[in-house]
């Protein structure tokens, strides 16, 4: 937000787009799974109380630098940990799950934190095709790409106005009385494509394919209102680390440019300290910004990271950022989002106004 008019009076405009945390669960090297996990709790404790629109948690394989495999296992901890801040998946790859399944999860998690919970669907494998294929029941032969199918019959249990007729369908507790949010993620065309064919909100990850901007508006001027929302709903999910100044941001930002640079390479590592990160990209003999290319790296200072993310937003038409980063001091993550926050003046949610809206259960033996 922007403070703006005469001295003596503040005129307070709100940001044009929502802000919003996509978490990697990234493994600092010299660190375990399990401490990656609990950092995850913090900042999403953390991003709740900044002020933060939701809290989504992504989903990769047999990564030794990413330590979150099931979102749908993180989100009632986290959820559980928070009051007011949404809570999902960015997202479930739907492709290894059984749409019933997911649809099931989720409306769980939903009954548990009624008004909270997003279920962000995507179709990449979210790991190496060998450790995709042992993700499969049947492993006999390749896996039918019928993505397109298995979100029809997931977004049916949610409506049961939507979509052909299923076997199970019509049995006792479908659909479900309390249901997510429902998103389509995607890096290319498909799935703006289906997004707008279903009228889901999209989120184009950024992060991933920098170039997405006319896919969102293929997406906006596509769209066809249906019942899920009435009108097109545009997020990006941009990688932005932010710090004091513009040299220690990029500064920290060594640790996921080396990491990207060697996955590149078909190395995955846990994040490697800046230290050992920057001598690396020395020896590279490549400008720090420049790496690894074909990816946009929003680093700086707060003011220059809103600039640059304002810039963003405005490209894709996009009511909401989610913003991703890898750094390997837990302490700088944190920080990083705290100037976030500051930077677009987010409303802090003190802990009067989480009791106010907490949502309240009643024992069953009550």
């Amino acid at each position: 937000m922007q403070h703006l008019g005469s001295p003596g009076i503040k005129v307070v405009m709100a940001s044009p787009f929502k802000l919003s945390v996509l978490d990697q669960s990234p493994i600092p090297e010299g660190y375990g799974r399990g401490d990656a996990l609990r950092n995850t709790l913090e900042l999403a404790s953390a991003a709740d109380r900044w002020g933060f629109e939701r809290y989504w948690l992504a989903e990769h394989h047999a990564t030794p630098g990413l330590a979150c495999n099931s979102p749908e296992v993180m989100i009632g901890p986290v959820a559980e940990r928070t009051k007011l801040i949404r809570v999902g998946s960015g997202g479930i790859m739907l492709p290894h799950y059984s749409p019933l399944k997911v649809a099931e999860n989720f409306g769980m998690l939903s009954s548990l934190f009624p008004g909270r919970i997003d279920l962000g669907i995507g179709r990449a494998a979210g790991t190496s095709p060998a450790v995709a294929h042992a993700l499969q029941r049947d492993r006999r032969q390749a896996s039918p790409d019928d993505f397109r199918e298995q979100l029809d019959e997931l977004l049916s249990y949610f409506d049961k106005s939507f979509g052909a007729t299923l076997p199970v369908t019509g049995r006792t507790g479908l659909p479900f009385a309390e249901t997510p949010e429902t998103w389509l993620l995607g890096s290319s065309l498909q799935s703006a494509v289906w997004s707008a064919e279903l009228g889901l909100p999209y989120v184009f990850a950024d992060f991933i394919n920098p170039e997405g901007s006319d896919i969102a508006r293929y997406y906006r001027v596509h769209f066809q209102p249906g019942s899920f929302i009435p009108e097109p709903r545009v997020g990006v999910a941009v990688w932005a680390i932010c710090a004091e100044t513009d040299e220690e941001a990029l500064r920290l930002s060594s640790s996921i440019r080396m990491m990207m640079t060697m996955m590149f390479r078909g190395r995955l590592i846990p994040v490697p300290t800046v230290e050992r990160a920057e001598q690396f990209l020395k020896d590279e003999g490549f400008p720090l910004d420049l790496l690894p290319i074909g990816r946009r790296f929003v680093t700086g200072s707060p003011k220059t990271v809103r600039r640059a993310l304002e810039e963003v937003a405005a490209n894709y038409q996009a009511q909401e950022i989610l913003v991703v980063n890898i750094v390997h001091d837990h302490q700088a993550r944190l920080r990083s989002y705290e100037l976030l926050a500051k930077a677009f003046d987010l409303a802090p949610r003190g802990e009067a106004a989480h009791l106010e809206r907490a949502p309240v259960f009643s024992s069953l033996h009550s």
